[in-house]
């Protein structure tokens, strides 16, 4: 599933909690998001900016999920789970034996665990943190770049309703 894809199926509650996350942390990045989708769609960034919140994460979230808007969602996903989902990084990284730096990024990612010791990394994630937010950040990490692809777990991500996101 591409970050685009991740807006497009998110609840509108998790796409708020990303959204008012990276406005309140990370403010430079909420406007350079906001101006670039603005221009995408040949509009002054000021108009979205002067929407009350509600509405403007609204809009976000659906602009967010268009194909072009795919790079722009990839690190707007990337600022939230590195910023506010450190823990659960880490957590998911440590439950695999994975070295990590303090903030859950990986130099050199290793070759994909087996679909049982991903299965139960998934399960320990699950008692921890709120369903959308794992599957949020598990199908954004199949999906990074890397010269290294877990296949297997892209099938975990396909096969455990638990980690499905809008009930697709």
């Amino acid at each position: 599933m591409k970050s685009y894809e991740i807006f497009q199926k998110m609840s509108p509650t998790m796409a708020v909690e990303i959204l008012s996350y990276v406005q309140k942390e990370q403010a430079p990045v909420f406007k350079s998001v906001v101006q670039t989708l603005a221009s995408q769609r040949n509009l002054r960034s000021v108009f979205v900016e002067r929407k009350p919140p509600a509405e403007r994460y609204a809009w976000i979230k659906t602009t967010l999920g268009r194909k072009p808007s795919d790079i722009l969602a990839a690190h707007l996903l990337q600022a939230w789970l590195l910023g506010a989902q450190k823990s659960m990084l880490c957590d998911f990284l440590d439950s695999l034996g994975i070295k990590h730096d303090e903030d859950g990024t990986v130099e050199q990612l290793p070759e994909s665990p087996g679909p049982d010791d991903l299965r139960k990394a998934i399960d320990q994630l699950l008692m921890k943190y709120s369903p959308e937010n794992v599957a949020v950040y598990l199908h954004a990490f199949h999906d990074m770049d890397s010269s290294v692809t877990w296949q297997p777990l892209g099938e975990v991500l396909g096969e455990d309703e638990r980690l499905k996101l809008g009930g697709s």
